[in-house]
């Protein structure tokens, strides 16, 4: 019998979105043993291993755009990685992948550790999905629906550069809430320290995490987070991952480089991006276009998601998977019977018991 015709289908990243889920779901498991353990390169390397072996079984024609850069005998994913079979004909997707966001907390034990995918198949119109910042932080903002919808209506104008007591008078009238009743969550940073200076001034209550603010930058845009504000410098890989699972849900994110030194200024400015220094990136400069997926599964709980539930030859998981197009959030809580479980490893080319 003839074959029949490849099927052009427009939206590929439907059909596959439970893939990418279950690498992040697989990474959370196989990092679990190393919660509290004080070794974050053997948790990364853990949940690595587990992401390159489910997309390995994967048929896709996957490339890291977004990643860890390459270092010596580090266990991270790295940017210009191919991920999936690279079969002829398998779809194309540009991914972002941060196999452990909050490493330094799960070696500690400690909560605010996920593991978290964003990937976009091509779209007309669109050349860059996800954004490679070249600058190592950012400064970022993020804020929720609510607050975008007011502005909208109201005509007011939050401004990532604007004085904080401003920032948060907008989104205390947005959410009708009292100045003092608007939580913000900050990375506990030395950097931060005029940052939180003018919040405990201007009266707002701080919420200060130790590290993994993809999780905190998402969190005000998930209803019934507690965090109404995302605030503060953290890394620009973390931004755009943060940007695409922020787009899918309809809320905001403002970013600006924050060069380190002068040394990485100048090299900035060496490297052509003077103009792009000073610019101030909204959600969808860092994630453009509709073809967008966004998962993550909890390793310790976050604002975002609770952890790994592990009890005798039982773990639960708690995932978050997004696309763009349809703003359509599912939070699936899974129960794996590790009796039973096996997840495939790169390190092995095999399934392997948890």
């Amino acid at each position: 019998m003839p074959r029949l015709p490849r099927q052009n289908y427009p939206d590929i990243e439907r059909i596959i979105e439970v893939d990418f889920l279950r690498a992040t779901e697989a990474a959370a498991l196989n990092s679990l043993k190393w919660l509290g353990r004080g070794d974050k390169e053997a948790a990364d390397a853990a949940a690595s291993d587990a992401i390159r072996g489910m997309f390995d079984l994967m048929n896709i024609c996957g490339e890291v755009v977004i990643g860890e850069g390459i270092k010596d005998n580090a266990p991270g994913i790295f940017k210009g990685e191919q991920l999936g079979t690279w079969l002829p004909g398998t779809p194309q997707f540009d991914i972002a992948v941060d196999p452990i966001d909050g490493t330094t907390n799960i070696s500690k034990g400690a909560p605010n550790s996920i593991s978290c995918i964003a990937a976009a198949s091509p779209e007309e119109g669109v050349k860059v999905a996800l954004r490679d910042v070249p600058a190592f932080y950012m400064t970022k903002l993020s804020y929720g629906a609510r607050v975008t919808q007011y502005m909208q209506r109201r005509g007011d104008h939050l401004n990532l550069e604007a004085p904080i007591a401003e920032t948060l008078a907008i989104v205390a009238r947005a959410l009708d809430k009292r100045v003092q009743d608007v939580v913000v969550m900050m990375l506990d940073r030395p950097r931060h320290k005029e940052m939180v200076e003018q919040i405990r001034r201007a009266g707002a209550s701080l919420r200060m995490i130790g590290d993994g603010d993809i999780a905190a930058a998402m969190a005000p845009a998930i209803a019934d987070s507690g965090v109404d504000l995302y605030l503060g410098i953290g890394g620009s890989p973390e931004a755009v991952l943060a940007a695409a699972g922020i787009k899918c849900v309809g809320g905001e994110m403002q970013c600006k480089m924050w060069p380190r030194d002068n040394d990485e200024r100048v090299k900035l400015v060496a490297d052509g991006y003077e103009k792009e220094i000073e610019r101030v990136y909204s959600t969808d400069d860092l994630a453009h276009g509709k073809n967008i997926i966004f998962c993550a599964t909890g390793i310790s709980d976050s604002a975002l998601l609770r952890g790994v539930r592990a009890q005798g030859a039982t773990a639960i998981t708690h995932s978050i998977l997004m696309r763009a197009k349809s703003r359509t959030v599912r939070f699936i809580r899974a129960t794996h019977d590790l009796s039973q479980k096996t997840i495939r490893l790169r390190s092995t080319n095999r399934e392997a018991r948890i």
